[in-house]
């Protein structure tokens, strides 16, 4: 057995992983975020509490991205743990073995092992919610890449500037990475609320977007038709270049299976692989993903 964590900003998850299909939960406890070494000792707390092994190994899936090269960490919203070398640092501090992974890593992982991406070689997992992001998983592991951002396909300055039919202008908006026009400041949900405000003056969670999208309100029809627009095109040039055959769809806004399935056919139009079969898809693991894949990672590892 090992104990697993997904860590954000509000909150440590952890669990006792007894097998990639067997990841039992325990309570989680509020992330402290400004000490580390009250940070520290909430993992040791939980792994102990829950029956781990005191000499076993650790894995953590966090929202932050690790440079492979350096092992810093670039997690902004932790201030205690923001530019550590987290792994050395954990692993000193509780005197055991730490792995630390990025939470979209995880979740194409988990989607690989136990979820939508049984079977197939190459699994692109992509995040829609809070963010965009994506974790690229090829022969069962993961594809860190060169700084750790392999896979963040949510970044760099390619959202389209006319969107939708009839085309309408649509404002290259800034990105919280610094740059502007990325698909993450309009395919996340945040993002999709923006560009509803932009075409309609008026403000509106994306939530109810979705909900009168689906009662076939036409302001948010034409809102989703440039959201669809707007995000399919970088999805499908990136699956040009990574390969992948298959692309479970997790955040918040994966919740809507209607606005998957829309995206998943606007995809396949535009790859070159022509395929009858769905492509991007809700991902299976609805709970705790981000979790199971931690656990996935610290299993694949101890086994080694």
């Amino acid at each position: 057995m090992i104990a697993c964590f997904d860590i954000g900003g509000s909150a440590i998850k952890g669990a006792i992983a007894y097998s990639p299909e067997d990841i039992r939960p325990v309570p989680k406890v509020a992330t402290p975020l400004h000490d580390f070494d009250a940070f520290a000792g909430v993992i040791q707390k939980i792994a102990a509490d829950g029956g781990a092994d005191p000499q076993s190994l650790i894995a953590i899936s966090i929202a932050g991205v690790v440079d492979a090269d350096t092992g810093r960490i670039t997690c902004a919203n932790i201030p205690c743990v923001h530019q550590r070398r987290l792994e050395a640092d954990l692993s000193e501090k509780l005197q055991r073995r730490v792995l630390i992974a990025n939470d979209a890593d995880c979740f194409a992982l988990s989607e690989a092992v136990v979820g939508a991406g049984r079977g197939h070689r190459v699994v692109f997992g992509i995040i829609l919610g809070t963010g965009v992001g994506g974790g690229i998983v090829i022969d069962g592991k993961i594809h860190e890449g060169a700084g750790g951002f392999a896979g963040e396909w949510g970044h760099g300055p390619v959202a389209a500037t006319l969107a939708g039919n009839p085309p309408v202008a649509i404002p290259r908006f800034p990105c919280g990475c610094g740059q502007i026009g990325c698909v993450d400041a309009i395919g996340a949900a945040r993002g999709m609320e923006k560009l509803h405000a932009h075409l309609h003056g008026v403000n509106l969670p994306s939530t109810d977007i979705i909900a009168a999208w689906d009662r076939g309100d036409a302001a948010a029809e034409r809102t989703i038709d440039c959201y669809i627009d707007i995000v399919s095109g970088p999805l499908a040039m990136t699956l040009n270049v990574v390969g992948a055959s298959i692309v479970p769809v997790g955040g918040g806004l994966a919740n809507s299976v209607n606005l998957i399935r829309r995206l998943d056919e606007a995809v396949r139009a535009r790859i070159l692989r022509k395929t009858d079969k769905p492509l991007v898809i809700p991902g299976e693991l609805k709970i705790e993903p981000g979790l199971i894949g931690a656990g996935v990672l610290g299993l694949m590892e101890a086994a080694k």
